[in-house]
């Protein structure tokens, strides 16, 4: 007598399959020692029915005039707990790939960003991955987990637009570096790193326009400087100019 699915939330209300033989005339259903909140019987060979709240694993078990089934086994699951979701924020194209971090994730069938879901990979109990589906629009959304338990919110995801730069001043300082330089742009909230000819630059972001950052020490000449961000680069081709001191 299997069971389809054998396995539901501990609050209940999980709509269970039962296909055997004899059994269109089935007058209770059990989880344990707990009567199902519903019985249908569809035919000679199946009856479905609602799971009742429980824990642990019980025994489910058919009855017909004819008498009682043998139990066979139900597992009750709790709703999953989410700990953390890395990384945190990505293209509005989705495509990257997200690992979430909690408890009760063995039975994660779905992921919701927002409207949209997806099917994750599930590592372990306390680890699953996920590719992001397409965003609507950017901007933070809501992720959900759901599993045989249930559904689990509370943690967030931010779509992001890929980087430009308008501006780099000043555009111009010393090889040896140390020159503070105000990078103005969009989307530079979730700046990454910045790079002056390939080497990386120490950085803040001020705002969703403005990132300010120091010149390492660099050669002669103009340099490309490269802003990343989780969407994606842009390059702002020899927008800053080492130039060397002069010397006497």
């Amino acid at each position: 007598m299997p069971l389809s699915p054998n396995q539901g939330s501990t609050g209940g209300g999980t709509l269970v399959t039962i296909t055997g033989t004899n059994l269109s005339d089935t007058t209770a259903v059990k989880f344990g020692t707990k009567s199902a909140t519903a019985i249908n019987n569809v035919s000679d060979t199946e009856v479905t029915a609602v799971s009742p709240s429980g824990t642990g694993s019980v025994g489910v078990t058919v009855t017909t005039p004819g008498g009682t089934s043998s139990p066979v086994p139900y597992f009750y699951v709790g709703a999953p707990f989410k700990a953390s979701l890395g990384p945190t924020s990505g293209p509005l194209a989705g495509t990257n790939t997200v690992t979430i971090n909690g408890v009760g994730l063995a039975t994660a069938t779905s992921v919701a960003f927002g409207a949209n879901t997806a099917a994750p990979t599930v590592v372990s109990d306390t680890e699953l991955t996920v590719t992001v589906p397409a965003g609507a629009a950017l901007g933070s959304v809501g992720v959900s987990v759901t599993t045989a338990g249930g559904t689990n919110n509370g943690l967030s995801y931010t779509y992001v637009g890929s980087p430009t730069v308008g501006t780099v001043e000043p555009d111009s300082g010393p090889t040896s570096g140390g020159t503070g330089v105000t990078i103005t742009g969009t989307n530079l909230g979730s700046t990454e790193s910045v790079t002056f000819g390939g080497t990386a630059a120490p950085f803040s972001v001020v705002n969703s326009t403005t990132v300010s950052a120091v010149t390492p020490p660099g050669a002669a000449g103009a340099v490309d400087v490269v802003v990343t961000n989780p969407a994606g680069s842009v390059t702002a081709t020899g927008a800053f100019t080492y130039v060397t001191a002069p010397g006497i």
